[in-house]
């Protein structure tokens, strides 16, 4: 039940930080990326059990695995993307958030054409 955990840590993070918004709002931005940081190592922690299902996912599709590293670059990719740009988003710089976000979908874009590429070709082929 490490969702519960996670959960409350959140809550307590965002209730201490509260306390500090009025007198020293850069503590609150402190705790909010310090606690942002203990749920970033959670869900690094979990990425064994994931990374050893999805090999076994692979076994029973067959392939080089090509595709579920591609899938598994852009799942990173959308996670960091996002956290940075919460993070910069809730010290008050929506900008840098914003072009965090921008530069995530398309580095998501260039990972993924190689599969883009592989369908054309299939239909390519298909059709000639």
């Amino acid at each position: 039940m490490d969702i519960w955990k996670i959960g409350l840590l959140g809550i307590a993070g965002v209730m201490l930080a509260l306390q500090f918004k009025s007198n020293k709002p850069e503590y609150g931005l402190y705790i909010g990326f310090a606690v942002s940081l203990l749920i970033f190592s959670f869900v690094v922690s979990g990425l064994d059990s994931l990374f050893g299902n999805m090999g076994i996912l692979g076994q029973y599709i067959g392939g080089n695995g090509t595709y579920f590293s591609i899938l598994l670059k852009v799942i990173g990719i959308t996670y960091i993307c996002e956290f940075c740009a919460g993070i910069c988003r809730d010290a008050g710089y929506g900008s840098v958030s914003g072009q965090i976000e921008i530069f995530g979908k398309l580095s998501v874009l260039a990972a993924g054409m190689p599969i883009l590429l592989a369908i054309i070709e299939s239909i390519q082929e298909i059709a000639g």
